[in-house]
C-alpha cells in the first residue's frame, strides 16, 4: 500500500455535502489526504470542512452547469495546482416506471449523472495528463448492470458510467498514467431515494424500503482500498452488495 506520500496528495470529492461523497471525503481526509470539498452546497460543504483535520478547500460546483465546473476547477488549480484523485460522487436516483412519463426527472438522471460526470472528468484531466498521473473513481451502481422495472432511466446512467470506465482505462492508463475505477455499490442507507416522486412506484408492493442496505461509509472504505493500491495496480471495478442481496 502507498503511505508515503499521500498527505500531500489532493482527492477532489464531487457531491460531497451528503450520503456516499460526504463519506468519501471524511475517509480520505482521516488517511491524510487533502481533500477539496465539491457541490452546490456549500454551507453543508462548510460544516463538513470544520470536522476535517486535513488541508481543505470548499468549491461550489453544479455539475449539470458546464460554468460551474470550469470555475470550481480553476479554483482547486489555483489553490493545489494539482489533482490527484477524482471522485464522481454526484448523482440523482428520481426511479420512475416509463409509463408515467417522467421526463424532466429522466433527463435531470443524464444531466446529472452522465454529462456531469463527463464534465468533471474534462475539467480534471489537464492536470493529471500534465503530472502523468492520477486516479479518477466513478460511483456508479449495481443498477448498471441489474437491471429492474422503475430503474430504467437511472440504469441506463449508471451503465454508461461502467462502460465509460472501462473505456477511459484503455485510453488514459497506457498513455498517462491515469488510473481508473468503477464502484458499483448495491443499495446505500442515503437520502438519494428522496428524489423519487412516482407514487405508483412508491406504493408498489415490489418496491422494498425495508430490504438490507449498505451505509456510506462501506462505499468509503471501497474507495480508499482501490486508490491505495500501488501504482502498478488498478482496481477496475468494484461490487459492493449488503449481506444478504444475491
Amino acid at each position: 500500500m502507498e503511505k508515503s506520500n499521500k498527505k500531500n496528495k489532493v482527492a477532489v470529492i464531487t457531491g460531497a455535502s451528503s450520503g456516499i461523497g460526504k463519506a468519501i471525503a471524511e475517509k480520505l481526509a482521516a488517511e491524510n489526504y487533502r481533500i477539496v470539498l465539491a457541490s452546490r452546497s456549500t454551507d453543508k460543504l462548510r460544516e463538513i470542512q470544520k470536522k476535517l483535520d486535513t488541508e481543505s478547500l470548499v468549491v461550489e460546483l453544479d455539475v449539470s452547469s458546464t460554468e460551474s465546473v470550469t470555475k470550481a476547477f480553476n479554483k482547486i488549480e489555483e489553490k493545489f495546482n494539482q489533482i490527484d484523485i477524482l471522485v464522481n460522487s454526484a448523482g440523482v436516483m428520481p426511479l420512475t416506471y416509463l409509463k408515467n412519463r417522467h421526463l424532466d426527472e429522466w433527463l435531470s438522471t443524464i444531466e446529472v449523472n452522465v454529462k456531469g460526470t463527463l464534465r468533471c472528468i474534462y475539467s480534471a484531466l489537464p492536470m493529471m495528463k500534465k503530472q502523468q498521473d492520477g486516479h479518477i473513481v466513478n460511483i456508479a451502481s449495481v443498477d448498471g448492470k441489474e437491471i429492474f422495472a422503475g430503474g430504467a432511466v437511472y440504469g441506463a446512467s449508471k451503465a454508461a458510467i461502467i462502460e465509460l470506465s472501462q473505456a477511459m482505462r484503455m485510453e488514459l492508463s497506457p498513455e498517462f498514467n491515469i488510473r481508473v475505477t468503477a464502484i458499483e455499490p448495491g443499495t446505500v442507507e442515503t437520502d438519494l431515494r428522496n428524489d423519487i416522486t412516482d407514487e405508483e412506484l412508491l406504493n408498489d408492493k415490489n418496491y422494498d424500503e425495508d430490504e438490507p442496505k449498505l451505509s456510506a461509509k462501506n462505499i468509503a472504505d471501497a474507495v480508499f482500498y482501490a486508490i491505495s493500491q500501488p501504482a502498478s495496480v488498478n482496481v477496475n471495478e468494484l461490487l459492493v452488495k449488503p449481506t444478504g442481496k444475491s
